[in-house]
């Protein structure tokens, strides 16, 4: 099972105080698992590109903190700049690198996008494949006008609403959170200053004045040399052997050349191995006569992945002779396997045009769906340590009247956590229980089975949860925390067999499956 990666590649709206780069840089490098790759900080532009990878909750963490650093550091009304902006974080983009999709992207996007706008009062527009407009999958139709325009359009221009966020900007501007497929950034310098060769040649070669599809340019001066300055956003589909070829050949009509070029970020290996493959004719080339590649592929430099080995480890220890992890861990690992059950049902109607109707409800339980997962799963282990806990209490020294009093205050303490946990767990079992019966009910009829699944295991880990609840509110001393205890499960209980027969009927209406 490989590894779950992805990649972020924020561009802000600074390079000329490096102190300011600095503190966003540390931003991100605060958030654990996160691995910064690269950084590009372009003075003339004032901008600067860094690129890091991770898992995707860890990721999108760090996405969120550097936008909140960059809103505290960059003014944008005192900014100046040869590239265009919105905001002091400009753009966002998600890209799928391993073990995530490009609907893993969108939905971090979106997410990310709700919380910057919630929590920091940034407005956020959605772009690319996370683009809930067509017009605004283009990021240039966001950006047109810059931030100078949109500061004076977004009350009262309904194309500049955003999608989160308030209808104001700040000096920290707004900002553009997207996923994408991989995009190769880079900046060709001509032998000459005169900037309009580079505007015209940019105008050649971009697609949305007829030029190359996929291809992106500007025309600037940079560094006191004309730069044309290149996004490719399908490499596969127009190589960048291309786009370097048919620049020097416009440059030609001039009567200048290459001077050199730059790579902004990182590039796809395969993009480089192609335009070596082109420029040296190899036309019977493989990737398999990379040396590189032929190490990659020997069975030791494979791994499993840590998600299925952390699966294996739980189910070791519950297989063990310790009382922990027990049952309530295992509630909590049922109701998580839930929560990825109704996720994938919700992810395999959205996109589907029979279901267009349904996809915003599926978008919004993928989200909901995704933090239950989270939150069961990190209570597997909360269960265990809070048990540990308990039996570490009854192990206290009980040898005088002072240390018994103490004892019993933190057997009752101990005691109470442990009930507290499940109930917890019980009731985000319900709710995936409820999304459950939402997917089964709107959701593709050929995942219904699955839908079904995750019912049966959300119910199953809320049973589960309940029985620890109960049996820990036999322990306390404190009856009238327990009666409280016990008045919650049952009404969860209430609940859950009401949801259970509202799935029943969909799995025999939808499903036909003839269930009693």
């Amino acid at each position: 099972m490989p590894a779950l990666i992805v990649e972020c590649i924020p561009n802000y709206s600074e390079a000329r105080r490096p102190e300011v780069v600095e503190a966003i840089l540390q931003a991100i490098q605060s958030v654990p698992n996160v691995h910064v790759l690269d950084r590009h900080s372009d003075m003339d532009h004032n901008r600067t590109v860094l690129t890091f990878v991770g898992p995707p909750q860890a990721v999108e963490e760090a996405a969120f903190q550097s936008i909140r650093k960059a809103a505290e550091l960059i003014n944008l009304d005192q900014h100046t700049g040869e590239h265009p902006r919105i905001g002091a974080t400009d753009v966002v983009p998600f890209v799928p690198i391993s073990g995530v999709t490009m609907q893993d992207c969108v939905e971090i996007a979106r997410h990310l996008g709700r919380r910057v706008g919630e929590e920091l009062g940034i407005p956020v527009f959605l772009y690319e494949e996370a683009a809930t407009r067509p017009e605004r999958q283009n990021l240039e139709n966001i950006r047109r006008g810059q931030y100078e325009a949109l500061k004076v359009e977004i009350a009262t221009n309904p194309d500049r609403i955003p999608d989160f966020g308030p209808q104001r900007v700040t000096p920290a501007g707004a900002t553009v959170i997207g996923a994408r497929h991989p995009l190769i950034a880079y900046n060709v310098y001509l032998s000459t200053d005169d900037v309009s060769i580079a505007k015209k040649i940019a105008k050649a070669v971009r697609n949305s004045s007829g030029g190359l599809r996929y291809v992106k340019g500007l025309g600037m001066l940079v560094e006191g040399r004309a730069q044309v300055s290149i996004n490719l956003t399908n490499y596969r589909e127009t190589p960048i052997y291309r786009v370097v070829e048919m620049i020097r050949r416009e440059a030609a009509r001039y009567g200048v050349s290459i001077h050199h070029s730059e790579l902004v970020g990182l590039i796809p290996e395969e993009a480089l191995v192609d335009a070596a493959v082109w420029y040296l004719q190899m036309d019977q080339f493989i990737p398999d006569q990379i040396l590189e590649q032929r190490l990659y592929a020997m069975p030791e430099a494979k791994t499993t992945g840590s998600a299925a080995y952390g699966t294996s480890e739980f189910l070791d220890a519950l297989a063990s002779g310790s009382a922990t992890p027990g049952g309530g861990s295992a509630a909590a690992f049922s109701g998580a396997t839930a929560a990825a059950l109704v996720a994938m049902v919700a992810r395999l109607t959205v996109g589907k045009k029979k279901y267009d109707s349904v996809e915003p409800q599926m978008q919004e339980i993928i989200e909901q769906a995704e933090t239950l997962r989270s939150e069961l799963a990190a209570a597997v282990q909360t269960d265990a340590t809070a048990f540990d806990k308990v039996i570490a209490a009854y192990k206290l020294p009980k040898d005088t009247p002072q240390e018994q009093q103490a004892r019993n205050q933190e057997v009752e303490k101990a005691t109470l956590t442990a009930a507290q946990i499940p109930l917890e767990v019980a009731s985000n079992a319900v709710k995936v229980l409820e999304l459950a019966v939402a997917v089964a009910t709107n959701g593709n009829t050929n995942a219904i089975t699955d839908a079904g699944t995750a019912g049966t295991l959300a119910r199953a880990a809320m049973t589960s949860a309940s029985l620890n609840v109960r049996v820990n509110t036999l322990s306390l001393q404190d009856r009238s925390a327990a009666q409280n205890l016990l008045i919650n499960i049952k009404s969860l209980e209430n609940r859950a067999n009401e949801l259970e027969i509202e799935l029943k009927e969909q799995l025999n209406g939808r499903g036909g499956l003839s269930l009693v």
